[in-house]
């Protein structure tokens, strides 16, 4: 065994073996040259090092976890074929229910909230012999792009570790396990950019997937229309990886039955040459921050170099007047689930989160009826649209991750060019495009019609492998213990 295995199988802490991409550990699992053991005991000592700087879990199961590891080696030590994400650690955002764990939704009056039952989604992960860290911390019900949380604490951005930063919300806990090397993958949602998001400024991969396509039984929810369950990692083969894992029909879940699973990798490599890819001119995006600007125009000429072509197109609304509907759409529906409770002062709720959601208790029900028919017009034209192109490419939020002293909670600009893509049924990648001279990650949004994951993938590996953003990690935190 090389000094480098011994490493890995003795202690745990080398960082190059915690930043690996799931793909590669995998097979290093399945050789025989990395135990399962040794991996999460990787993580588990950097969760304790660290996260009492990063704050990005809620609970950790290390207990279960170790137990989990020990019956993997010895599965793997059977010699038994086995599939690529066998024996990988993950963690979940803390709306996915697990039995008999507690899930908060990241909601101080949910702290004790014990699950009964366990998500589909966590099922399927764990057939396929993951193994389970525990649950990251998230914006309150999941209703906010900054990723701050007033009861339960924000995570810190590990892009700069001397001014706490947004961390992207509302999986910011996810973004920022993945981001520090707390975990190599985790599982996020996204209403209206909450895997997007974080994954733009922790400078990580997210997948937001289209509605339907990903079981959402038994994860709490915010938007019946619009949520969905989307992977977070470090590069997009995992990406694929994790959505193979867990996507599919699913008797729990009425809106997937109509979509089989696909497999995202079987064509994952083969490049864009002769794609076509739409755009929105700079007035239809928006103002966007100039290194966010130059950035996405250099991913614009990458992917020009790979073949594909670019052409400038308009939608069937204003992009920015799109993501005022979803805001609409998101406080009314999540007025809905929670009204028996967030109307109550006495009750710890983040102020920031309860005003968004008072806020639809203003909004009639002839003016929610209104904006959901609009919205199966705009589904149906920007289809039609579309039709034509392979993906749309945008930045994913017009900024880089700012202060959290220069937040202003009554504006939203990290979703403004995220929600339009719940609003209009498609689904999206996330995956860095470049770094801001102050170091901070900037991010490329590969947007698709409906239910064409696999084709956003595979433009998103090609993209990645031209580049190099995807290896850069944030600064060595020192040992918080």
């Amino acid at each position: 065994m090389n000094n480098s295995a011994s490493q890995e199988s003795s202690n745990g802490t080398d960082a190059d073996l915690a930043y690996a991409p799931m793909h590669e550990l995998g097979a290093r699992l399945r050789s025989g040259a990395l135990t399962s053991s040794a991996l999460l005991d990787c993580f588990l000592q950097r969760i304790a090092s660290l996260d009492e700087k990063y704050h990005a879990f809620v609970e950790v199961y290390a207990d279960e976890a170790r137990a989990a590891a020990v019956t993997v080696d010895r599965t793997l030590k059977s010699g038994k074929t086995q599939g690529p994400l066998f024996g990988i650690p993950i963690a979940l955002k803390d709306l996915v229910e697990v039995a008999g764990k507690r899930t908060t939704g990241g909601s101080m009056y949910w702290r004790e909230r014990v699950s009964p039952v366990t998500a589909t989604v966590a099922g399927r992960l764990s057939e396929a012999g993951m193994i389970t860290l525990g649950k990251t911390h998230m914006v309150e019900f999941a209703f906010g792009a900054w990723g701050t949380n007033q009861t339960m604490g924000t995570p810190w951005n590990p892009w700069d570790l001397t001014t706490p930063r947004a961390p992207g919300g509302s999986s910011s806990g996810s973004g920022v396990a993945v981001a520090a090397a707390l975990a190599p993958a985790a599982l996020g949602s996204d209403t209206g950019g909450s895997v997007r998001i974080p994954a733009s400024l922790c400078g990580i991969v997210g997948l937001k997937t289209t509605v339907g396509r990903v079981s959402n039984y038994g994860t709490l929810a915010l938007s019946a229309t619009l949520d969905t369950v989307g992977p977070m990692t470090r590069d997009v083969e995992d990406a694929a990886l994790l959505f193979n894992a867990i996507h599919g029909s699913d008797p729990h879940d009425a809106e997937t039955l109509p979509h089989p699973q696909v497999d995202a990798l079987r064509e994952l490599k083969q490049g864009v040459a002769g794609m076509r890819f739409a755009v929105l001119t700079d007035a239809e995006l928006g103002a966007i921050d100039p290194e966010v600007a130059a950035a996405f125009a250099r991913a614009l000429d990458v992917m020009r170099e790979l073949g594909a072509r670019i052409e400038t197109i308009t939608l069937p609304a204003p992009y920015l007047r799109l993501a005022e509907i979803v805001g609409k759409i998101i406080a009314a529906e999540g007025y809905t689930l929670h009204r028996n409770w967030i109307d109550r002062d006495d009750l710890p709720f983040d102020r920031d989160v309860r005003d968004r959601i008072r806020w639809a208790k203003s909004l009639a029900a002839a003016d929610y009826i209104q904006v959901m028919a609009e919205r199966k017009a705009l589904v149906r034209e920007t289809d039609a649209r579309l039709r034509e192109f392979d993906a749309l490419l945008l930045p994913t939020t017009p900024l880089p991750a700012v202060p959290l002293i220069e937040i202003d909670q009554g504006k939203a600009p990290m979703s403004l060019l995220t929600r339009p893509i719940n609003l209009l049924d498609l689904c999206a990648l996330s995956l860095p495009c470049g770094f801001t001279k102050g170091g901070l990650p900037v991010s490329l949004q590969i947007a698709g019609r409906g239910y064409d994951e696999a084709r956003i993938l595979r433009i998103g590996w090609a993209y990645e492998n031209a580049t190099e953003w995807h290896h850069k990690r944030p600064p060595s935190s020192p040992l918080a213990k």
